[in-house]
């Protein structure tokens, strides 16, 4: 499978990245070890997580995601294959949130010890922090790297002009520069990403990791009416794209997924794989039928006229 850089980290993943936001909350461990056996089998190796998954499931606190994902390094002996991505920053339980230098060293070694690793892949800002200077950030991030901690950072949640102004701010002071950008951005949700993002990501050579890849289930057709909302535990998201433009792009990729025999979701992630600067959408699945479903995605070749179909339906 042809694998694609994350920016200038010198890390190279396959296109499509696993959500592990699942894990912890609607896939219990021995489900994960299954599903994450399977996407590293068939030659994927990005998986996506962060310090505060799942805390919102009843009875967790955070750091349930990291955890399962440690315990499954340790089991499959795996670590060598598999590029693991976390995140720092959103309030943690009885830890505070934010980018300072202190928090980011303390949360840094917590997903450590709960990943069960030396280094983390990519450690990314999970959204901006306005009240910790950009430089503190980023000197902090640094530091990481250089201790062989971390071995390259990435943003998530940035607006065009932060992420210009952290970028300007790691040349200036000679600190490693984010590599990557985690925003919103599937055929619902384009706004947030093109335009001004996009450009500086192409222009940068930034390697993008969209998340809600198939924003959050909307886009693999099994939600059609507000009756099928109680599906999933993501019904609630789900209500605001069932609107007269998301039916069009509901249609549209019916359409073009007839074209290839191929699936809605799959259409859905083959195109986010063609769009400038994407390195790799990321997806979440709870059974093995639904990852390989979503696998499949990476080896789907869309032409000029079904991508022009797809934007028109979406603009």
């Amino acid at each position: 499978m042809k694998r694609r850089p994350l920016g200038a980290s010198g890390i190279e993943v396959a296109p499509l990245a696993f959500g592990g936001n699942v894990f912890g909350w609607t896939v219990d461990e021995p489900t994960a070890f299954v599903l994450l056996d399977a996407f590293v089998d068939h030659g994927f190796n990005l998986i996506d997580t962060a310090d505060v998954y799942s805390k919102w499931a009843p009875g967790n606190s955070g750091g349930e995601s990291e955890t399962v994902i440690g315990r499954w390094i340790e089991r499959s002996g795996q670590r060598e294959r598999v590029v693991i991505a976390t995140k720092v920053g959103l309030e943690m339980p009885g830890g505070g949130k934010g980018l300072s230098a202190r928090r980011i060293r303390a949360c840094c070694e917590a997903s450590l010890e709960r990943l069960k690793v030396e280094r983390i892949d990519l450690y990314q800002a999970h959204t901006e922090d306005p009240g910790t200077p950009i430089e503190e950030t980023l000197e902090a991030f640094d530091r990481l790297v250089r201790e062989g901690k971390v071995r390259a950072i990435g943003a998530s949640n940035y607006s065009a002009p932060a992420f210009s102004a952290a970028l300007e701010a790691a040349a200036q002071r000679g600190f490693a520069a984010y590599a990557t950008l985690q925003p919103e951005y599937n055929l619902v949700s384009r706004s947030t990403f093109e335009g001004a993002l996009m450009r500086l990501c192409v222009r940068e050579g930034i390697g993008v990791i969209p998340y809600y890849g198939l924003a959050s289930g909307f886009l693999t057709g099994k939600y059609r009416g507000k009756a099928d909302l109680g599906q999933g535990s993501r019904g609630a998201r789900i209500g605001k794209y069932m609107d007269e433009r998301g039916m069009g792009i509901l249609d549209a990729l019916d359409a073009v997924a007839k074209e290839l025999h191929a699936k809605p979701a799959q259409v859905a992630l083959a195109w986010a794989m063609a769009r400038p600067a994407i390195s790799a959408p990321i997806a979440s699945a709870t059974t093995l039928a639904q990852l390989r479903e979503l696998m499949a995605a990476a080896d789907l070749a869309l032409d000029a006229r079904q991508m022009e179909r797809l934007d028109r339906a979406s603009d």
